[in-house]
């Protein structure tokens, strides 16, 4: 009755924590009430769990784990900058698909426990299979966001990815259909659990890095799949409801992004991008420089200023210099807003996470719908790191590889600073035609130092 009451709380817990996670405001406070509501659960397993026989050994080793566990995690979170953060959230989530992938392993192999039936076996391997595939591609995923270098997707990747799943999907529609057709059940389930964690490798490699976001949104809802999974052959409620939750919201979160990049769910796992045609791709972009001390007397003569972030401000660490600078013009009455695009950075939420480092307030956070139709009303947009999410060719050119794609119309502004380390492009590789507009002025540099420039000549005015 006690263990049913604990798994309740842990339960509503989880539950009310995701709730308030959709809420900046309140993120905080639902992250903390998640967690408790983890340590709960851990305390009604290790109770149900409990054997007066074997409390000794078992009991230690049990709690050596879980503090070993919580030392490394609050070391490494509290090590990782921020640039860092997206590595970070693949590893946890790589951890959470190995954790599957033991579990379903260690019931059978170690201690021996086979599933009754065939709906347990067929639970069984694909929630192995899913963890798997959720570990390797995780691990995958962290390495490309981490720069290192890894071989390029190519046709024998994808050719590979293919018959590793298909052999997957006939062996556990053979498994359901004819149960006794395999000898060991031990056997196929190690097989089918080399073989997700190879097609985890293959699946992910083709995949380019503007695309991670998505990659990372989906990779953590075959991870709650896989939770939710082994909540099914456990019986553990918390399990399969946080599975229920994390894999629905992740699976949700993946298709918007999808659109939000104008691109489908299909051809972001096929690790393409549709080619441009014509001269907008060919040509480069006719630009014009403007200097720190152009931009602080835009700025200083400004009411309404926008501020559009993107990866390039993760990469020179530059939100705690423009929250300076929002504090500075704030000062110097104007309006100051921050404007994300849903792609933004290198993860779902990277921009939001940044700023919210940066003690931005929430209430000068926007998100691309609520402003696009007042840009006009802006007198600057400084777009600090963004190149692909402002430009007006995915509004304006059929044939562009972005076409179709919802931007943020920062081009509607009265004036437009662009930062920017050189002319590289975005990574479509399309021109950008916000450069090109009569409003718009680039200031060349690292983003970080640019902004202390700008906020030096501030003071000074």
């Amino acid at each position: 009755m006690t263990v049913g009451i604990l798994y309740l709380l842990a339960t509503l817990g989880l539950v009310q924590g995701l709730k308030l996670m959709g809420e900046p405001s309140r993120a905080r406070t639902g992250n903390l009430l998640a967690a408790a509501s983890a340590l709960l659960a851990l305390v009604a397993v290790t109770w149900a769990s409990y054997r007066p026989e074997s409390v000794g050994a078992h009991l230690i080793l049990l709690l050596l784990l879980l503090v070993a566990a919580t030392v490394i995690g609050r070391v490494w979170s509290y090590r990782v900058p921020m640039t860092s953060m997206p590595q970070l959230v693949s590893i946890f989530n790589a951890l959470g698909g190995l954790s599957a992938v033991l579990l379903g392993v260690n019931q059978v192999l170690a201690m021996g426990i086979l599933p009754a039936n065939r709906f347990g076996s067929t639970v069984l391997m694909l929630g192995v299979a899913l963890g798997g595939l959720a570990f390797t591609g995780s691990m995958v995923a962290y390495l490309k966001l981490d720069g290192r270098k890894l071989p390029r997707g190519n046709r024998l990747h994808r050719l590979g990815a293919r018959m590793l799943l298909l052999g997957m999907l006939l062996a556990l529609a053979l498994l359901w259909v004819l149960p006794d057709a395999f000898g060991s059940l031990a056997l196929l389930l190690m097989l089918v659990a080399v073989a997700s964690l190879v097609y985890g490798i293959l699946f992910t490699l083709p995949i380019g890095g503007a695309d991670m976001p998505v990659l990372i949104a989906l990779l953590n809802a075959l991870t709650g799949v896989a939770t939710l999974l082994a909540g099914l052959i456990f019986k553990d409620p918390v399990m399969l409801i946080g599975g229920i939750l994390v894999g629905a919201t992740g699976l949700i979160l993946t298709v918007q992004m999808s659109k939000a990049m104008n691109r489908t769910l299909r051809s972001v796992l096929a690790g393409s991008i549709k080619s441009a045609r014509g001269g907008a791709a060919e040509t480069e972009e006719q630009v014009r420089p403007v200097t720190a001390v152009e931009t602080a007397s835009m700025l200083a003569f400004g009411k309404h200023i926008a501020i559009v972030p993107g990866y390039g401000m993760a990469v020179s660490q530059a939100q705690q210099a423009v929250y300076e600078m929002q504090g500075l013009l704030q000062r110097m009455g104007a309006g100051v807003h921050y404007i994300i695009h849903p792609v933004a950075g290198r993860m779902p939420g990277h921009m939001n996470v940044l700023l919210a480092e940066a003690n931005v307030p929430y209430a000068s956070i926007h998100g691309m719908e609520e402003v696009n139709d007042h840009m006009d009303r802006y007198d600057v947009v400084l777009v600090i790191g963004a190149n692909d999410v402002v430009n007006p060719a995915a509004e304006s050119d059929p044939d562009s590889s972005i076409h179709g794609m919802p931007i943020i119309r920062a081009y509607k502004a009265k004036q437009v600073v662009v930062f920017k380390r050189g002319m590289a492009k975005g990574y479509s590789g399309e021109r950008n035609l916000l450069f090109e507009r009569p409003n718009c002025r680039v200031l060349f540099g690292d983003a970080k130092e640019s902004v202390k420039a700008i906020i030096d000549e501030l003071k000074r005015i």
